[in-house]
C-alpha cells in the first residue's frame, strides 16, 4: 500500500460495544455503519485498569501501562502513604525559581514519531497532554488540565439557606440579598502562596425575581451579565490579581437554579482562559489556544469539563446537565471542524469526552431496581444514553466528509461500560482478613474519612488505593514497611485466594472474579511503579467510594445511591471499546484470519505504518491494515524520556491534606 497523506482519529470516549451492536442493528447509526461498510468494525481491548487516562496514554505511546506509567488517576507517595494526582506534577528544585510543570505520562507518543519524521499533528483534547508536547503540529491538552484553584474541577454554589453544606468538591457561599434585591459576594480563585489566603473576585447580583433572572455585575467581560433561570450563562471573563506584577485570567458560566422561596445559583468550576496565555500553558505552541478562542469563541479548557459534581451533589438538576453536555458537545464540534477546514496531512486527533460522562451519570435509568434510583424509575429517561450515541454518530458523518482516498479514517473508545450498583470496601476486607492493623480499639467505621485514619503501619501487610490496586507494605519502599522480600509471594497470594469469587451475601453474586498481580500483565520501564495487585471486579461492582482515597467505612459493601451510576472499572475483558476503520483491518467482525481482538496497543502501530514511519522501538502492538507493510528502518531518533528522573522523585515531602484534596476534586472521589 502506498503512504497515505492523512489520518484522522476521532476518539468517542466510553462507547460501550453491546449498545452499539444494538444500535447498528436496527439502524439508528447511519454513519457508524457506513463506516463499518466500507471498512470494518470490531471490540477493542482496553487496558488494565480500565480507566480513560491509563487506555488513552496506551492508545498514544502503543505500550501497556508499564511502558507509560500511568495506572491510575492517583498514585501513592509510599513514603506518607497519601495520594496524589498521578497525570502531573508541579516540582520546585530552588525556592527563587516558579514550580516545573511534569507531565507524569512516559513514553513516545505516535505524535513525537511522526515529528520527527516532519509529519505534523494536529491534536484536540487527548488525555495526559499537561503541560503540552512540543511537537510539529498543534496541541490542545486534555485530561490533566487543572481548574485555576489547582484541581479538575471545583464548582461554588451561592445559597440564601444558612444550613446548606459543602459537599464534594466544591465551595460554599452563603448569601443574602440586600432591601435593593442585591447580593455582593465573590468568586473564588486560586490561592496565595505567599499569604495562603485564597483571591477573591468581586460580584455583584441584582436579583430581578419578575423576570426570573439575575444581573451580575463586575470587573470582568462583560461588565453586567444576565444569567436566566434555569439556563446556562455565557461566560464571564475575570482575573485574580496573585501578586503585585501577576495575575490569573479564568472563565467562568453561571446556572441560576431558582431565585424563590430560596436563592441558589451555580458556578463552574473556573477554566483557564484561552484567549490568555497562562503561566504553564494549556497548548503547544503556547499561543494556540489563544488564536483558537479567537476563531471559534471562548471554550472550556479544564480536563474533566462536564460539570458531574455538580449533578452528583444535588445543585444541578438531569435538564441543567444535558444543556451543559450538549454545549460542551457542540464546542469540541466546531473545534473539530475548524481544524478539519485546514488538515491536508499528518495525524488529526480529537477526543469527545462527553460520552463517558454522560454513561457515568445516566446508567441508572437503564436499570430500574439501581439503588441510585431510590426505587423510583423514569421511563422518559431510559433511553437518554442511546439519544447521546446518536449525536455522536452525527458528528462522525460530518468528520466523514473530510475523507477522501487518501485518508485512514479511525473512530474508538478507550473502553466500554457497565453498571455500577455496589461498592467494596477493599481496606475493609482487608482488616477482616488480617492484611491490615488498626491503632489499638480503633475499627473500622471509626473516623472514617480518607487517608487511612488510624491505620497502625506496624502491623499492616497491604493496603488498597486508587480504584483498582492494592500495595504491599514493603520493607525497603515504602516508608513503614513490615513485608520482607522473602515473604511477598506468600502474601500475594493468601489476598488473592481471598478476594478471588468474592460473594455478596446481601445479593448472592460474586463481586471480584479474581485478582492478578502486576508481573502478569505489566512490563517496561515503569511496571514497579504500579500497584502490585490489580482487582478485576464483576459487573455492578466496583471498589468503592471510600476505598479510593483510603477510607474504611464498617462492613465489606455498601450499595452505591450516587448518581454516578454507572462505571468501567470493572475486569477490562468486559469492557472493551469499539474500532471502526474506513479500511479492511486485522481482526475486524469480517476478518476470519485472526481469532483475537485488536487492542489500543495497534493503534498507534496502524497509524504510523499509514503515514509510512517506522513504530517507536517500545512500542507492543502490529498494524492492523492488511495491506500495508510497516517500514524496517527506524529512521527516527531514539526518544529519551526526560520524565525518568522526575518519576524517582515522586517520593517527596509534600504531604498536606488540604493541598492534596484540592488536587484530587473534580475526580469523584472526594
Amino acid at each position: 500500500m502506498k503512504a497515505l497523506k492523512k489520518a484522522i482519529v476521532i476518539g468517542l470516549d466510553g462507547f460501550e460495544p453491546k449498545i452499539v451492536s444494538s444500535m447498528l442493528d436496527s439502524g439508528e447509526l447511519p454513519n457508524l455503519s457506513r463506516l463499518r461498510d466500507q471498512g470494518g468494525y470490531s471490540h477493542v481491548r482496553t487496558t488494565y485498569p480500565a480507566q480513560t487516562p491509563v487506555a488513552w496514554s496506551s492508545f498514544a505511546t502503543g505500550t501497556n501501562p508499564g511502558g507509560h506509567g500511568v495506572f491510575d488517576f492517583v498514585a501513592r507517595n509510599p513514603r506518607t502513604y497519601l495520594p496524589d494526582l498521578a497525570l502531573n506534577r508541579y516540582e520546585r528544585r530552588n525556592a527563587l525559581l516558579p514550580p516545573k510543570l511534569v507531565n507524569l505520562r512516559g513514553g513516545t507518543p505516535v505524535w513525537q514519531l511522526l515529528s520527527d519524521a516532519g509529519i505534523p499533528s494536529v491534536i484536540l483534547r487527548c488525555p495526559c497532554t499537561y503541560p503540552p508536547d512540543n511537537t510539529r503540529g498543534k496541541m490542545l491538552a486534555g485530561m490533566g488540565v487543572p481548574d485555576v484553584r489547582g484541581g479538575l474541577g471545583t464548582s461554588t454554589f451561592y445559597s440564601s439557606n444558612e444550613s446548606v453544606e459543602s459537599r464534594e468538591s466544591e465551595n460554599i457561599i452563603h448569601v443574602q440579598s440586600h432591601s435593593n434585591r442585591t447580593i455582593e459576594t465573590w468568586l473564588l480563585g486560586p490561592r496565595n502562596t505567599k499569604t495562603q489566603s485564597d483571591c477573591k473576585f468581586e460580584i455583584t447580583l441584582q436579583l430581578q425575581p419578575s423576570a426570573k433572572r439575575v444581573v451580575l455585575r463586575s470587573k470582568g467581560h462583560p461588565k453586567e451579565l444576565e444569567i436566566q433561570e434555569r439556563q446556562w450563562s455565557d461566560w464571564l471573563r475575570v482575573k485574580f490579581k496573585t501578586g503585585p506584577l501577576q495575575s490569573v485570567c479564568g472563565i467562568v458560566r453561571f446556572y441560576l437554579v431558582r431565585m424563590e422561596p430560596v436563592f441558589e445559583l451555580y458556578a463552574s468550576p473556573i477554566n483557564y482562559d484561552p484567549n490568555t496565555i497562562p503561566l504553564y500553558p494549556i497548548s503547544s505552541p503556547p499561543e494556540y489556544a489563544r488564536d483558537l478562542a479567537k476563531e471559534i469563541g471562548t471554550f472550556y479548557t479544564t480536563g474533566m469539563v462536564e460539570d458531574h459534581t455538580g449533578l452528583n451533589n444535588g445543585r444541578l438538576d438531569e435538564a441543567a446537565y444535558l444543556q451543559q453536555c450538549e454545549i460542551v458537545l457542540h464546542e469540541r464540534e466546531k473545534m473539530m471542524l475548524y481544524e478539519l477546514d485546514r488538515f491536508d496531512v499528518g495525524l488529526f486527533f480529537c477526543l469527545f469526552d462527553t460520552p463517558d460522562r454522560f454513561q457515568h451519570m445516566f446508567w441508572r435509568f437503564r436499570e430500574n431496581g439501581h439503588p441510585a434510583n431510590h426505587g423510583k424509575a423514569n421511563e422518559t429517561m431510559r433511553r437518554i444514553i442511546e439519544d447521546c450515541y446518536r449525536r455522536c454518530d452525527a458528528i462522525v458523518g460530518k468528520a466523514l466528509d473530510y475523507v477522501d482516498d487518501q485518508t485512514l479514517f479511525i473512530v474508538l473508545s478507550d473502553h466500554g461500560f457497565s453498571s455500577f450498583q455496589r461498592g467494596v470496601h477493599l481496606n475493609t476486607w482487608l482488616y477482616d482478613n488480617g492484611f491490615l492493623g488498626l491503632h489499638d480499639g480503633a475499627k473500622p467505621g471509626d473516623e472514617s474519612g480518607d487517608f487511612f485514619p488510624n491505620v497502625d503501619w506496624s502491623r499492616t501487610k497491604a493496603y488498597a488505593l486508587g480504584l483498582s490496586g492494592i500495595y504491599l507494605n514493603l520493607k525497603g519502599r515504602e516508608e513503614k514497611g513490615v513485608v520482607n522480600p522473602q515473604d511477598v509471594e506468600a502474601v500475594k497470594e493468601a489476598i488473592m485466594k481471598g478476594l478471588t469469587g468474592l460473594g455478596d451475601p446481601e445479593r448472592g453474586e460474586v463481586a471480584i472474579r479474581s485478582v492478578v498481580t502486576r508481573e502478569e500483565i505489566y512490563t517496561g520501564f515503569y511496571a514497579a511503579e504500579s500497584p502490585d495487585l490489580l482487582v478485576n471486579f464483576s459487573p455492578g461492582y466496583r471498589v468503592s467510594w471510600a476505598t479510593g482515597l483510603g477510607g474504611m467505612p464498617a462492613g465489606q459493601f455498601e450499595d452505591n445511591v450516587k448518581k454516578w451510576s454507572g462505571d468501567h472499572i470493572i475486569d477490562p475483558s468486559l469492557v472493551p471499546g469499539v474500532l471502526f476503520m474506513n479500511r479492511p483491518f486485522r481482526g475486524s467482525k469480517d476478518d476470519q484470519s485472526v481469532q483475537t481482538s485488536p487492542s489500543l496497543v495497534d493503534l498507534a502501530p496502524t497509524i504510523l505504518a499509514a503515514l509510512d514511519v517506522p513504530k517507536g522501538q517500545a512500542m507492543e502492538g502490529e498494524s492492523l491494515l492488511h495491506d500495508a507493510s510497516a517500514p524496517t528502518e527506524n529512521k527516527s531518533r531514539t526518544i529519551i524520556d526526560e520524565n525518568n528522573e522526575t518519576r524517582s522523585r515522586r517520593t517527596g515531602s509534600e504531604d498536606e491534606e488540604k493541598l492534596i484534596r484540592e488536587r484530587l476534586s473534580g475526580l469523584g472521589y472526594l
